[in-house]
């Protein structure tokens, strides 16, 4: 039986936008129809006059006459997803049911409560929540609409969501012990080769190795990361990163 309650938009990764259980996407009139509904969603509940339409959607360079163009787009919007989701005239908004689920709002959401869980020892609810934000935010975001000012800031926050996620993950994972420790070691690494500088990755990854019996290759870890904050920044190692260390040598003598 097909099911009549559920709407769900999804821009990270295929364009889905589902109203009322109703698939509606292929509705959508052109690129710029699904580029115009996103922004919206992005912007929800705020609503949106008709000049940020036009810059948001053709970035400094509007067709001759932009007034009646956004007019037609979002006549043929509202034709494809209803007068009661795509609000308003002047300004206008996306209005979304109760329980609606938007992937990059429930990534966002997801990343805060991992990173709440991971400070209050919560590992199990940070393991699920961050791995709930790394689904979505490991997605591009609206791959095939090239770059426009205000998607390139959306994709930069779900790349820093998705460091966000890494970590939280990993710390859950070490957290949780056992057959979880290979986990914390994948993400501990793909977090370092996203993001070099990032102090937190050494030492998840050192305190991940270590858990795992492998001492003496945590302790690379730290001149890895001793040798490239010196080169880019020309710092030693922070308190954290140092602290695990000497806990390893401890160990390691």
């Amino acid at each position: 039986m097909e099911r009549t309650d559920t709407t769900y938009v999804q821009l990270c990764g295929r364009f889905v936008v589902e109203l009322q259980g109703r698939r509606v996407e292929q509705r959508f009139p052109s690129r710029q129809g699904r580029l115009l509904f996103a922004y919206l969603v992005l912007q929800r509940p705020r609503a949106v006059g008709r000049d940020e339409l036009i810059e948001a959607i053709w970035a400094g360079a509007p067709p001759a006459n932009p007034a009646p163009a956004i007019t037609v787009l979002l006549s043929k919007l509202r034709a494809a997803v209803g007068a009661d989701v795509l609000a308003g005239r002047g300004s206008v908004h996306v209005a979304l049911p109760p329980g609606a689920r938007v992937d990059v709002e429930a990534a966002l959401a997801a990343l805060h409560r991992a990173e709440s869980a991971v400070v209050q020892g919560e590992w199990t609810s940070a393991w699920s929540a961050a791995l709930a934000a790394r689904y979505v935010a490991a997605r591009p975001l609206l791959p095939d609409q090239g770059d426009l000012p205000w998607l390139d800031a959306w994709r930069r926050r779900l790349d820093e969501a998705l460091d966000g996620a890494l970590e939280a993950y990993a710390a859950a994972c070490l957290g949780l012990g056992g057959t979880e420790l290979a986990g914390a070691e994948r993400a501990a690494r793909r977090l370092l080769e996203r993001s070099p500088l990032r102090e937190t990755a050494y030492r998840l990854l050192m305190q991940a190795l270590a858990a795992r019996g492998n001492v003496a290759e945590a302790l690379s870890v730290y001149e890895r990361a001793r040798t490239v904050l010196r080169d880019e920044l020309g710092i030693p190692p922070g308190p954290a990163i140092h602290e695990v260390h000497a806990t390893l040598l401890g160990r390691h003598g």
